[in-house]
């Protein structure tokens, strides 16, 4: 029995060495047609930033905090594919803002809470939403948060290639410099 499977995987590699000779020469390339007629041109919309400044509110019947359903500035017309990022101004430290993506969470002294984020194409919401009672969250996390918001049209073609956790790589992929953020205060 040994020497037949032995003689049967022999034969059995033998025969899938043999399935593969060496790659031919590459074929000549074809002719070029001719050029079509130039479409219409496409929505002149590039990737924006901007930046807000809230005072989020107390949503009791939710449990959690919320700057909610605010319409995005009017130079932003959102499509069905594009991207939205959004950041927390974590802190600053030695003049270097420290930015860190949504949804993210965080430790208190009550527990866990999660800043997060949520769109349609016409708005957008901020939200503290804490797995303990949202009455307990301290002032410092849920007043004068700075957020900052990336829009990023799908036809740019560049939303999987870059590191979105990171904002200065965004930024730098989308070609958006600091001087280029809006900076909006909302009340």
């Amino acid at each position: 029995m040994k020497k037949t499977t032995l003689v049967f995987s022999t034969v059995l590699a033998l025969f899938f060495i043999s399935c593969e000779g060496p790659a031919g020469p590459p074929g000549l390339d074809g002719f070029d047609g001719a050029d079509g007629a130039q479409g219409p041109p496409g929505p002149e919309f590039e990737a924006i930033a901007f930046e807000i400044d809230i005072d989020m509110v107390l949503n009791a019947d939710l449990n959690r905090y919320e700057f909610a359903l605010e319409p995005f500035p009017d130079d932003v017309i959102l499509l069905q594919d594009d991207v939205v990022l959004m950041y927390r101004l974590e802190e600053v430290n030695n003049d270097l803002d420290v930015w860190r993506q949504l949804p993210q969470p965080f430790f208190s002294d009550q527990g866990l809470l999660f800043y997060n984020f949520d769109f349609t194409l016409n708005d957008y919401s901020v939200l503290v939403e804490p797995e303990f009672d949202a009455g307990l969250v301290p002032a410092d996390l849920v007043q004068n948060q700075v957020f900052r918001i990336v829009v990023i049209p799908a036809d740019l073609g560049l939303s999987s290639k870059m590191d979105k956790s990171n904002i200065d790589a965004v930024m730098r992929s989308l070609g958006i410099e600091e001087k280029d953020i809006k900076k909006i205060q909302l009340d």
